[in-house]
């Protein structure tokens, strides 16, 4: 047995004397050929977590007022910033209840989405039907026979709120206005309207509608504030120049007209210098549309825009004419006083915890990475952006070289929660690569491996 130790010994010295040595000048190669951060092909692996990346918001920032210090006489009320989707006010914003003449604001959606897709042209002539000749309620008393443009008819519907134009446009694109009102049912389901349902074009209730042209199916047009809000989100992102039509104070439909259409909204802020509305006129106010029935009581969608904020608010059910009005100022005056959009997160910039993220076969084993979009959030007015509180959750993939600058690799998502709301606020954002890689020699990628393999016996 002592033979036998004495001879393996010397061997095992021997073998454990050339692997030092192989090691030793492999290391020294590697050194010389190829940066250190190139070695580890899992550097910087990072995985998703969740993390606080600030402080608490200054107190200076606006206490937020309770909804009911404000003293609401309605229905039904939401107030909602567009650009982040922040619900600030809800009372029954849920519940659905007749619309009125809101409901031309989904005709006049689907009518500029033709136009601006080429279906139809702004200067096409409509010869008025008998369905939209028989209209009652608001109207501009179209003869059948009558001929206008589809841009006379849409500022006529949108300013005044004239039911016959509804009609009349309706049966122009579609054929006839139940063909239309499927139209509207649809882009209410796209939108995510999911109180919402329609009828007809105009607002009017079944009973109101001319016999011959009423739908067999029961039922009248129905929509909750939050659903109405959601259509002039819609409207304002999607066709804009829609506010150029709604902020029209006045308009001569015909030229035999004695008078011209006066707009239904006294809450324009040009009304400031009109004597009979400069009462009701409201800074930055430039939309958007009126309703009255019976049924409904008299409600008003309204967007107005200061610094930079654009709010919506949408009131139903209120008492009067002015009623609509001074409840929307309210409500306006809640979000504005209390309330500012902050740019939290820079689009292009360094996100706090992925600054990186690993590559495969590239030149370098990681990439920066950086947020493709700004991120943006609704803050209690007064709030220091840089000392806000928020959470981040991010979710990041490995990518293989060769691949260009912008190249798509996971995503982070930020919540915020203003204190006293019950909302969370939430953007996910994508993250992309900072720079392009390109794909690594063989040499380089050889060496790579081999430093894996050398790695390994440690």
């Amino acid at each position: 047995m002592k033979k036998n130790n004495e001879l393996r010994i010397p061997f095992t010295r021997k073998r454990s004397t050339w692997r030092n040595h192989f090691i030793s000048v492999m290391i020294m190669l590697c050194f010389f050929v190829v940066p250190v951060s190139a070695f580890d092909e899992t550097a910087n692996l990072i995985a998703p977590s969740t993390e606080s990346i600030a402080a608490k918001t200054t107190s200076e920032a606006v206490k937020i007022p309770s909804i009911h210090s404000i003293n609401l006489n309605l229905k039904s009320a939401v107030l909602v910033e567009p650009l982040t989707g922040q619900v600030l006010l809800s009372i029954n914003a849920d519940k659905a209840y007749a619309p009125a003449s809101m409901t031309k604001m989904m005709t006049g959606y689907i009518v500029v989405d033709k136009v601006k897709k080429g279906e139809i042209s702004w200067n096409d002539v409509v010869t008025v039907k008998e369905n939209a000749s028989k209209t009652i309620g608001s109207r501009v008393f179209l003869a059948e026979g009558e001929t206008h443009t589809v841009k006379e008819l849409f500022i006529a519907m949108l300013v005044h709120s004239a039911n016959d134009a509804a009609v009349a446009l309706a049966e122009y694109v579609s054929g006839s206005e139940q063909q239309f009102v499927q139209l509207m049912n649809q882009e209410a389901k796209r939108m995510g309207m999911i109180n919402s349902s329609f009828i007809n074009t105009t607002g009017l209730d079944r009973v109101d509608m001319p016999i011959a042209f009423r739908p067999e199916e029961k039922g009248e047009n129905m929509m909750s504030a939050m659903d109405v809000a959601t259509l002039v989100k819609n409207m304002i992102q999607d066709h804009p120049d829609i506010l150029e039509v709604t902020a029209i104070q006045s308009y001569q439909f015909r030229a035999s007209d004695r008078e011209p259409l006066v707009n239904t909204n006294w809450m324009l802020e040009s009304n400031k210098n009109t004597t009979k509305f400069k009462q009701f006129a409201y800074e930055g106010l430039d939309g958007l549309k009126t309703g009255f029935t019976d049924s409904a009581g008299y409600c008003f969608a309204g967007t107005a825009e200061r610094d930079g904020m654009r709010l919506i608010s949408v009131v139903m059910g209120t008492e009067s004419m002015t009623k609509r009005f001074t409840e929307t100022k309210k409500v306006l005056d809640y979000g504005f006083n209390n309330f500012e959009v902050k740019q939290v997160v820079a689009g292009n910039s360094t996100a706090k915890g992925v600054e990186s993220v690993p590559t495969k076969k590239g030149k370098k084993t990681e990439v920066p990475v950086v947020t493709q979009q700004a991120v943006h959030f609704i803050v209690p007015k007064g709030t220091d952006a840089s000392q806000l509180s928020m959470k981040t959750n991010f979710e990041v993939e490995t990518l293989t070289a060769p691949f260009p600058a912008g190249t798509k690799t996971g995503t982070i998502t930020y919540t915020y929660q203003m204190e006293g709301m019950d909302t969370v606020q939430e953007k996910t954002v994508n993250l992309v690569a900072a720079e392009e890689m390109e794909k690594a020699g063989w040499f380089r990628l050889l060496l790579r491996s081999i430093w894996i393999v050398v790695s390994s016996f440690f």
